[in-house]
């Protein structure tokens, strides 16, 4: 399953959507309107943007994704993603993925069946984090679980660096409180809003 959906990924938050289900999610309303250039500025939108991923640490198989439309009020991606910042945060038309205020501790629920309810929460925020792409100072993490039985939770991490957008995603499963990995995603290239990160290539063979 989990090879399956990755070869469907749109903007990495895909992966998200792909492994936790489907559905239409619920929009949950907040007291408090954050700012949509703050939230804005950890997944920037702008057509031309790309980020370039590894898979659970193998360079041979990369996943670029590029935004290459705008459409609807979304910008679309060239694996099928589709992503726009609104009044409450960073989304795709299913669910949020990252919600203001940005506060560690804060969530929300993506209510996607009559069954099954995403849980989301800020795990991290202002932190500094390090991938093949670069080191960054000003990140946020967030968790996002969604119960696959009674015994089994789908637990997926996004890590998002301000000016850069996501930058890793973890995939787990967890099982009577032990956590078993699944997927590991890295950034280790990107162009956005005119800032870029070389792509990553071999160390040229020396001279003889």
């Amino acid at each position: 399953m989990m090879k399956q959906s990755l070869s469907m990924v749109g903007g990495l938050t895909l992966l998200a959507s792909t492994l936790v289900g489907s559905g239409c999610a619920k929009r949950v309303e907040s007291d408090t309107r954050p700012s949509p250039e703050s939230i804005g500025q950890f997944y920037p939108l702008a057509v031309g943007n790309a980020w370039t991923y590894r898979i659970d640490g193998r360079d041979d198989k990369p996943v670029t994704v590029e935004i290459v439309k705008e459409q609807d009020g979304y910008f679309v991606d060239n694996q099928g993603g589709q992503l726009t910042v609104d009044a409450f945060g960073l989304r795709d038309p299913k669910r949020y993925l990252l919600r203001g205020p940005l506060e560690a501790g804060r969530g929300w629920n993506n209510v996607v069946s009559v069954s099954s309810t995403e849980r989301y929460q800020l795990v991290q925020v202002g932190f500094a984090c390090k991938v093949p792409a670069g080191s960054f100072s000003n990140c946020v993490s967030v968790e996002g679980r969604n119960k696959v039985d009674g015994q089994t939770t789908l637990v997926n991490t996004m890590t998002f660096a301000a000016g850069v957008g996501l930058v890793r995603v973890d995939v787990a499963t967890e099982h009577e409180g032990k956590r078993v990995p699944q997927t590991e995603l890295e950034l280790i290239s990107y162009k956005a809003d005119g800032a870029s990160s070389p792509p990553a290539t071999p160390a040229a063979p020396a001279p003889n």
